[in-house]
């Protein structure tokens, strides 16, 4: 239709302008905002729209305000927008959570920050490549996501600690076994008790995300003299 074309290739900040601009970024962000949802980040659908909507608001008052005002010449759009961009890093730092040695929420905090910048593209009329990078977004969350478990998978950092009652088990036969169930170790600290004659290795070790240890116990069981093995983790 004519109007809604009107509305897309005008640069006159109106109330149809502004409620278009306002649709259109909160269906992007949501769509961000929807993938992070079905993920269970702290940062899902109604956060993203809300940042996004919030930005884009920010952006057509930047607009208007020197269109409006033509008293004043100096002014300039993009300073309120700066400071979004410089401001938003608060509420992407809050999305970012720590979990002992694992540092968990960068990606949605990453997203938080590009919604914003989505909003403000879309708030300056800049449909296509606001569209352009939801959809490179998208791709990345989802598809570069499964990429990644694929071919990359998460190291966790892990406490590794095996319990022996039998001396001839040395600190090689551990790295032996451990290597040979293609787990990565960081470092390892030894105790072995007169009293009792037993041996504690502490290992602290890199496994991926959703590593099966079960082949790992069997390798451990070979060792005559294993009677414990626990995993924590690291704090």
């Amino acid at each position: 239709m004519e109007w809604i074309q009107a509305l897309v290739l005008s640069q006159e900040i109106t109330l149809g302008v502004s409620v278009l601009r306002l649709l259109v970024t909160a269906m992007l962000t949501g769509l961000v905002g929807l993938e992070r949802q079905s993920n269970n980040q702290p940062a899902g659908l109604r956060t993203h729209i809300l940042i996004g909507v919030g930005a884009s608001l920010l952006m057509l008052l930047s607009i208007y305000v020197p269109q409006q005002y033509r008293d004043f010449p100096s002014g300039d759009p993009s300073r309120i927008a700066a400071q979004v961009v410089s401001g938003i890093g608060f509420l992407g730092g809050g999305a970012i959570l720590r979990f002992g040695a694992d540092i968990r929420g960068l990606t949605t905090a990453a997203s938080i920050w590009t919604v914003a910048a989505i909003g403000l593209a879309v708030g300056a009329g800049l449909f296509g490549a606001a569209t352009f990078a939801t959809v490179l977004v998208l791709f990345t969350l989802i598809t570069l996501n499964q990429v990644e478990r694929r071919f990359f998978p998460k190291q966790m950092m892990k406490t590794l600690t095996i319990y022996t009652t039998n001396s001839k088990i040395g600190v090689e036969d551990i790295r032996r076994a451990v290597r040979k169930a293609e787990i990565k170790i960081r470092s390892i600290d030894v105790q072995h008790s007169m009293k009792n004659k037993r041996t504690r290795f502490t290992l602290t070790v890199y496994v991926p995300q959703f590593y099966d240890f079960d082949p790992f116990y069997r390798e451990l069981n070979q060792l005559n003299g294993v009677y414990k093995v626990t995993l924590e983790e690291v704090q």
